[in-house]
C-alpha cells in the first residue's frame, strides 16, 4: 500500500514516522508537512504490480489515469487531475526523463525491477522544475544501497509465456556505497489492436515485448557531511506494434540516464547539491507495415546541469536553484528544421512551519532559446483546525513549451505554436488520526494557448479543467485498506464546433479500491478499478467504454529471505480499452520466486 501522505504524529507513531520526499519542494521534507498531494510508491507496492506497467502502477493512485496502445512496452500517455500527458514532468534520480519530439514522459521502457520507490506530486511545479510541471511531477529512484550487504533475486512465469529474471546486489559502509540491479523480461504477448481500429491499423498478430536493463549507483563519502554520487541506468527493449496487416512490425526502445552530483553541507544549516547529468530517449521503427512510417529512430538527448542549495532560516527552508537544459532531437528521413534548444531557469522557494501553520512559496524565471523568457510562481497554505483536522489552499502557474513534433515536424507541425500557459488552485481538507488518513480536495486549471491535436496544431484560447479528488488510507479490522474516488470535468471552453466538449481520454468518474491483509508468513491482497466512459477525439464522436476491473495477490515467506507470490489480474476476463481500438490485457496469471536478504 503507498505510504500515507500525511498523517497526525503521535507517540506511537513515533516508530513510524511519514516518509520523506525530496520531490514536492526540492529539498527533503516529511510528506505530512506538504501543502500538495504527494504519494510515495515503496518497494512493496512495485511488486504487487507483477505483469502490469509503469503507467497501470501509477494510475492506481488517486487523481491518475492512463490510456495504452496495448500492453508491456506499448505507447502509454498519464493525466494526472485530468491535465494532458505533456502536463506531467517525469525525473529519474533527480534526471529529467522524456521525449521532446513528442513532448511526453517516456514511460514504456522501464524495468519497475530497478526501482526503490516512486514519488508523485501533484499540483503546479513549474516554478520549481520550469517547463511541463503543470499537473505535477513523478520522481523514480533506484535502487541505492545501504548499510550492510543486501542480495535480492527473482524468477518469474506468466500468460503469454510472460518469464522475468532479476538479481541485485547493494553495499553500503562508513565510505562506500553501491548498488547493481539487473532484469531480463520478455513476453509473448496479445494482439494489441482490434478490428475497431483507426487508419486500418488492424494486425490480429501477437504484439510481444522483450527487455533488458540495468541501474547501478556508486556512491563515496568525502567527509561527514559530502557524497560524491555516480548513477547510471540503461534499458533496451524491442516491442511488437500494430500498423497494419500482414507485418509484425517492431520498434526498438532505448533509454538512458547518467549523472554525477556532489552533494553535502558547505556550512552548519545548508545544504548543497551540484549534478551535470545526460539522459537518451529513443524509439526506433525496425519494420512497418504501413507506407507513412519512416524506418529510423526519433531520439532525444536532454544535458543538464543544476545547482540547488537549501539554507535553514527563522522562515523555513529557503531554496535556491539554477539550471541549465540542453534538448537535442532527431529523427528519421527528413529532419526537423530546428533540432535543438536551451533553457536556463532560476528559481527560489521558502517552505517552514509554525505552530498549527504551514506555508510554502516558490518563483521561477527561464529564459528558453527558442521562446525568450517564462515566468512562473506558486504559494500555499495550511492550517490545522484541530490536531485531527487540517486545511489547506495553493495557487499556482505554469507554462508547457511545444514539443519539436508539434513545431515542426514535416507536413504536420506549426512552427508558429506558443506555449501553454497554466493557472491552477485547490482547497484541500485532511483529517488523521492514529493511520487513517482521508483528505479530500477541490481543483480548477485553466488552461491559456493549449495546443490542440492532430495535424496543423493551433493555440486554442482556452480549456477548462474542474475536479474533486477523495482518498482515504488506513487499516479497517485488520484490513490494510485504500480507497479512492475522483471526478474531473476536462473541457474545452473555445468558441466553435468543439466548444464545450470533453478533452480526449480522459473519463469523468474514476475508482479504486486495494485491500491486503497480512497473516503472518501469508499474505493476500485484492485490487478493484473502475473507471467511466470517455471520448478518443476532441469532437467526442468516438466512445470508449466504461470497465471494471479486479485483481486477486497472494504471497508465502515460506522461509525469512524465500517469498513465492502469486497474482491474478483482471479475474473477470473482461474486455475493455483505454485507446479506442487497441485492447487491454484479459485474464492473466503470474508466479514469482524472490529472494531478498538485507
Amino acid at each position: 500500500m503507498a505510504s500515507p501522505a500525511w498523517a497526525q504524529a503521535t507517540p506511537d507513531a513515533a516508530a513510524n514516522l511519514p516518509p520523506v520526499t525530496v520531490t514536492a519542494t526540492r529539498s527533503p521534507m516529511r510528506v505530512d508537512q506538504s501543502i500538495a498531494e504527494v504519494t510515495v510508491i515503496g518497494r512493496e507496492d512495485i511488486e504487487h504490480a507483477t505483469g502490469r506497467t509503469l503507467p497501470e502502477l501509477l494510475s492506481r493512485q488517486p487523481g491518475i489515469q492512463f490510456s495504452s496502445n496495448g500492453g508491456l512496452g506499448k505507447n502509454s500517455s498519464l493525466f494526472i487531475h485530468g491535465l494532458e500527458a505533456r502536463h506531467t514532468l517525469l525525473l529519474v534520480d533527480g534526471v529529467r526523463y522524456g521525449s521532446a519530439t513528442t513532448g511526453t514522459p517516456s514511460l514504456d521502457n522501464l524495468s519497475l525491477d530497478s526501482i526503490e520507490r516512486i514519488e508523485i506530486v501533484r499540483g503546479p511545479l513549474s516554478s520549481l522544475y520550469g517547463s511541463d510541471a503543470v499537473g505535477g511531477v513523478i520522481q523514480i529512484f533506484t535502487r541505492r544501497g545501504h548499510p550492510g550487504l543486501q542480495v535480492n533475486g527473482a524468477l518469474g512465469a506468466g500468460s503469454h509465456a510472460y518469464a522475468k529474471a532479476t538479481a541485485g546486489l547493494g553495499f553500503g559502509d562508513e565510505l562506500w556505497d553501491t548498488a547493481l540491479q539487473v532484469t531480463h523480461v520478455e513476453t509473448r504477448g496479445f494482439s494489441a489492436t482490434n478490428p475497431r481500429v483507426q487508419f486500418g491499423n488492424f494486425n490480429n498478430d501477437n504484439d510481444g515485448f522483450r527487455q533488458d536493463s540495468a541501474t547501478a549507483q556508486v556512491g563515496l563519502k568525502l567527509g561527514a557531511d559530502w557524497r560524491l554520487g555516480a548513477k547510471f541506468m540503461q534499458s533496451n527493449g524491442v516491442t511488437g506494434i500494430d500498423d497494419g496487416p500482414g507485418l509484425n512490425a517492431l520498434s526498438k526502445l532505448s533509454s538512458e540516464v547518467l549523472a554525477l552530483d556532489l552533494a553535502g553541507s558547505p556550512r552548519t544549516g545548508w545544504h548543497s547539491v551540484t549534478r551535470v547529468s545526460s539522459s537518451m530517449d529513443k524509439s526506433a521503427s525496425l519494420n512497418s507495415a504501413s507506407p507513412f512510417t519512416d524506418i529510423g529512430a526519433f531520439k532525444t538527448i536532454q544535458q543538464q546541469l543544476s545547482q540547488e542549495t537549501s539554507v535553514e532560516t527563522g522562515l523555513g527552508t529557503a531554496l535556491l536553484v539554477v539550471d541549465y537544459l540542453k534538448q537535442k532531437v532527431s529523427k528519421p528521413a527528413v529532419q526537423y528544421d530546428v533540432t535543438e534548444r536551451n533553457i536556463v531557469g532560476v528559481a527560489a522557494g521558502l517552505d517552514g512551519r509554525r505552530g498549527a501553520h504551514t506555508w510554502q512559496g516558490s518563483l521561477r524565471h527561464d529564459h528558453n532559446s527558442q521562446f525568450g523568457n517564462q515566468d512562473s510562481g506558486a504559494v500555499g497554505y495550511g492550517f490545522d483546525l484541530t490536531p485531527r483536522w487540517r486545511v489547506g489552499a495553493s495557487y499556482g502557474t505554469s507554462f508547457v513549451a511545444p514539443s519539436f513534433n508539434q513545431l515542426y515536424y514535416p507536413n504536420f507541425g506549426n512552427p508558429n505554436l506558443l506555449p501553454e500557459e497554466g493557472k491552477s488552485a485547490e482547497l484541500s481538507l485532511r483529517y488523521a488520526l492514529q493511520g487513517h488518513e482521508v483528505r479530500a480536495a477541490l481543483f480548477e486549471h485553466r488552461i491559456r494557448g493549449y495546443i490542440s491535436s492532430g495535424p496543423q496544431p493551433v493555440n486554442v484560447p482556452k480549456t477548462r479543467i474542474d475536479g474533486v479528488s477523495l482518498s482515504y488510507q488506513g487499516q479497517v479490522l485488520g484490513i490494510d485498506t485504500r480507497a479512492s474516488l475522483d471526478h474531473v470535468d476536462p473541457r474545452n471552453k473555445t468558441p466553435g464546433p468543439n466548444d464545450d466538449k470533453l478533452l480526449p481520454r480522459r473519463a469523468k468518474n474514476s475508482g479504486q479500491l486495494d485491500l491486503d491483509r497480512n497473516l503472518g508468513a501469508f499474505g493476500l491482497g485484492t485490487s478493484v478499478r473502475g473507471v467511466g466512459s470517455r471520448y478518443d477525439n476532441a469532437a467526442n464522436s468516438l466512445t470508449v467504454g466504461r470497465y471494471v476491473t479486479a485483481d486477486l495477490r497472494a504471497e508465502w515467506r515460506f522461509l525469512p529471505q524465500w517469498t513465492l507470490t502469486a497474482s491474478l489480474n483482471n479475474l473477470a476476463d473482461k474486455r475493455y480499452e483505454t485507446v479506442y481500438g487497441y485492447n487491454q490485457p484479459g485474464r492473466e496469471g503470474y508466479l514469482t520466486l524472490r529472494y531478498s536478504e538485507r
